[in-house]
């Protein structure tokens, strides 16, 4: 659980597979309408976000397959871990959101969930699939750069 330390932001779950597997292009900051035991659970950081994703239906958005924990000492009033959670983002944000993914055939990923001032918000983007091919590419991209970085750091040493 990193804190930055230039502003009140406290990650509580990272989604670093979306980098892999997307790619991403907008990004969004979006509130999230959570139970009490989510909240606490959330604070625990006991989240998943690997295979999460969020759609637009009936002009709400809304965050689908991400994991919150049930809270240790809920007890009966405790939430259900892999219910569907209302996204609160402006009608401007979901009507531009609502025609990317219909016309052009994008997905929505949940990026990360963060604490700022007090409040659990998400990052989603706008996302698109990538290929196999792409993946490797991406991976070849990662290692030449490494192998420049290692040769200059040689070159300045020697």
């Amino acid at each position: 659980m990193a804190k930055s330390q230039t502003s009140g932001i406290k990650i509580l779950s990272d989604n670093r597979q979306a980098g892999h597997n997307y790619f991403l292009m907008d990004r969004f900051e979006a509130g999230l309408v959570l139970v009490g035991t989510e909240v606490k659970a959330a604070k625990a950081g006991k989240i998943q976000l690997r295979d999460s994703y969020a759609e637009v239906a009936g002009n709400e958005a809304w965050l689908c397959n991400v994991h919150i924990s049930e809270y240790t000492f809920g007890n009966r009033f405790n939430h259900e871990p892999m219910r569907r959670r209302k996204l609160l983002l402006h009608r401007k944000e979901i009507d531009k959101l609502l025609g990317k993914t219909r016309d052009k055939g994008l997905t929505l990923i949940p990026t990360k969930l963060y604490l700022k001032d007090g409040y659990v918000k998400c990052e989603i983007a706008l996302a698109q699939g990538k290929k196999l091919h792409d993946k490797r590419e991406s991976e070849r991209k990662r290692s030449a750069e490494a192998e420049a970085k290692a040769g200059m750091v040689r070159q300045n040493r020697g």
